[in-house]
Formats: structure tokens, C-alpha cells, sequence
């Protein structure tokens, strides 16, 4: 058969109708998306969680939301197979088994809280659609929710691992944190990682930098309620560090930079011999082929294209979206001057693998 033909033949019935099927999969799912986010954001999940099975009066109520808004939603939640409803009483209860996917008590398990992306796409979609036409990207700044989204997310997994899971990939640091070394956070965006540590580790000196003012003012207040004098925060380029560390993280950040590889060789110089550089990125492979059946696969090129990517085109950058994978990231690491590369999974973070790579 030609391609002409293979390109003109009629569609096998099946096949068509079975594709048909899953578009409209796609298309309830994604509305399915979008509810949870909002359910999410207004508490309604765990609200629903600490609630016996409850009229729509009564789950508004106890939210301190609109009725009519909260029974639609449960409407979208019932037939969604998220929630289950009691025609004869009108009630409504969240299983337990669900409520351990959407509620904040759930911590790094509460998928729930990764759906407000999803409506965050949906804000800038008609922008990514001028940069399909025209190039470019879409800027950091069409983004004003994101660094929120991201220190809640980011929390739900430090705050439960950072200390007791993720430190320790590096073989000694939890000792070398207790007598007291300088840390710096690289893209700390509203300052999570270097608070938790501060906490932690009084003895140790950290320090967090991000190009967002917003971001680091954010991150000085939170400083500022806890009391802690041992970390400290600054508006700076990722590729102009100053000063001398015995450690740097960086946590789901270097693939977003205009200037990845800039970024990774100013952090070998900023690093003192012998230091450590503790890196979260995606868990992915640069090649396609191999992330064909990734858990994850279409959300990680999805937020490429409508994020990371984007933004890192918008100011001429590399625009590495999901090109930087493993094979990318530890060819970029060596190529900075960085050796011994190891690199882990953490329960609990299904999403990012973490890179320990020494100076060389």
C-alpha cells in the first residue's frame, strides 16, 4: 500500500469507535480535572472528609461556601465516581479510599492539589497558541499564581521527606548539617526548602535566591513569623551566585531556566572543593520513546508546553521543556565540572528524581 493510500483507506470501524471512546474519556476527565481543582482550592474535600454523609446544605454550610455552587460541584463529583450519593436522604460522603488521593491530611499523596495547574494551562492557552504561530513564549510574569501553586506543592513533599528522606541521599550531610556548614537553594521561589532546613539545622548558615521578588518577599516573611536568624534570602540571577558553599539544592528548577547550563557551571563555581550539589528534576528520559507509558507522560509535556518551556523561550532561552531528562541532565552536570553523579527516587515523590553530583 502507498502512502496515498494508507493515508486515504477508511478507518477500521473499531479502531475509530474505540479512539472515539477514549476522546470522550479525555473530554469528561479533563472537566473532571477542572472541578477537582476548584473543590481543592475551596476546602470542599476536606470538608466533605470530616463530614458523615451530608445534604448539600449542610457540606456549604460547614465549607462557608455558596449552596448552589457546592451541589452542582457534588453533581460533577457523584457522577465523576468521586463522591457517592443517597438519593432517598439527598446525602453525600467522600469515601476513605478517595479521600486518601484529595485531601491535604493525605500530604504528598493529595493528587488533588496538583489539578489547579491544570486551570492555570487553561488561563494562558490562548497565549501558547500565538507562540505555535509566531514563536517565542509566553512570559514568567502571565503566571501569577504559579509560584503558590508551586510552595504548596513543594510543601506537601518537604515538609514530610526534605529532612528525614532527601538529605540523606547524600552519604554523611545529616552530620555535616548538625555541626554547621553554608547552604544556598538555587530558584527557591517562595523559600520552603531553606525554611524547613533552617529549622532542622540550627547550627547550619542557608541561603535562598530566586529572580521573583514576590517570590523572596513571600519567603522573608515566612523567615521573618518563624523566627529563625539562620537563613537568610536575595532577589538574584541563577547564573551570577556569589560566595562559597559547602552544599546547593536546587528542586525542580534547572529545566525551567533560560540559562541551564550557565546556571549548573555557576554553581560549580560557587560550590568550595569538595562540595555537593543535591538536584531535583523530572523523572524522565530526554528520549520520547522511553517515556511512552510514563505514569505521568502526558502532564510532564503537557506543563512543558504550557510552562516550562514557554517561559524559557519567552526570554530567548533553551527552552529545554522535557528534552532535559536524565540522560541531559547528567550530560549538562559532567559538562558543568561536576563528578560521581548518583541518582534516587524518594517515596512520596513520584515525580522528580534527585541528582548528587560532587565537584570535581
Amino acid at each position: 500500500m502507498s502512502s496515498l493510500e494508507a493515508h486515504t483507506a477508511q478507518p477500521d470501524p473499531a479502531e475509530q469507535e474505540a479512539f472515539a471512546a477514549e476522546m470522550v474519556d479525555v473530554l469528561n476527565k479533563g472537566a473532571l480535572a477542572l472541578l477537582t481543582s476548584v473543590g481543592h482550592e475551596c476546602g470542599l474535600f476536606d470538608t466533605l472528609a470530616g463530614l458523615p454523609p451530608s445534604s448539600s446544605a449542610d457540606i456549604a454550610k460547614a465549607a462557608d461556601l455558596d449552596e448552589r455552587y457546592v451541589r452542582e460541584w457534588l453533581g460533577g463529583m457523584v457522577v465523576g465516581g468521586f463522591v457517592t450519593y443517597e438519593p432517598v436522604g439527598q446525602t453525600y460522603s467522600l469515601p476513605p479510599a478517595h479521600a486518601a488521593s484529595l485531601t491535604t491530611a493525605a500530604g504528598p499523596d493529595n493528587l488533588a492539589g496538583m489539578m489547579p495547574y491544570i486551570a492555570l494551562m487553561g488561563e494562558v492557552q490562548q497565549q501558547i497558541v500565538r507562540s505555535f504561530r509566531n514563536g517565542g513564549g509566553v512570559p514568567y510574569s502571565a503566571y501569577p499564581r504559579f509560584q503558590e501553586l508551586q510552595a504548596e506543592e513543594s510543601a506537601r513533599v518537604f515538609d514530610l521527606v526534605l529532612v528525614d528522606t532527601i538529605v540523606p541521599l547524600v552519604p554523611g550531610l545529616t552530620e555535616r548539617l548538625r555541626e554547621g556548614i553554608d547552604v544556598l537553594d538555587v530558584g527557591t521561589g517562595q523559600g520552603h526548602a531553606p525554611l524547613v532546613l533552617a529549622k532542622a539545622f540550627p547550627n547550619s548558615r542557608f541561603h535562598g535566591l530566586d529572580r521573583s521578588q514576590d517570590g523572596i518577599a513571600a519567603a522573608r516573611a515566612e523567615a521573618a513569623r518563624a523566627g529563625l536568624d539562620n537563613v537568610r534570602y536575595s532577589v538574584t540571577d541563577s547564573t551570577a551566585i556569589g560566595g562559597e558553599y559547602d552544599v546547593i539544592t536546587a528542586f525542580d528548577v534547572i529545566h525551567d531556566l533560560a540559562r541551564p547550563a550557565e546556571t549548573l557551571t555557576a554553581i560549580a563555581r560557587a560550590l568550595r572543593d569538595g562540595g555537593t550539589f543535591l538536584m531535583g528534576d523530572i523523572a524522565a528520559s530526554s528520549n520520547l520513546e522511553q517515556n511512552i507509558g510514563h505514569p505521568f507522560g502526558p502532564a510532564l509535556y503537557g506543563f512543558s508546553v504550557f510552562y516550562c518551556m514557554t517561559t524559557s523561550l519567552s526570554t530567548g532561552g533553551a527552552g529545554l521543556g522535557t528534552v532535559w531528562g536524565q540522560e541531559t541532565a547528567v550530560r549538562m552536570l559532567e559538562a558543568a565540572g561536576f563528578s560521581d553523579i548518583d541518582i534516587k527516587s524518594v517515596e512520596g515523590d513520584p515525580v522528580n528524581v534527585y541528582y548528587a553530583a560532587t565537584k570535581g
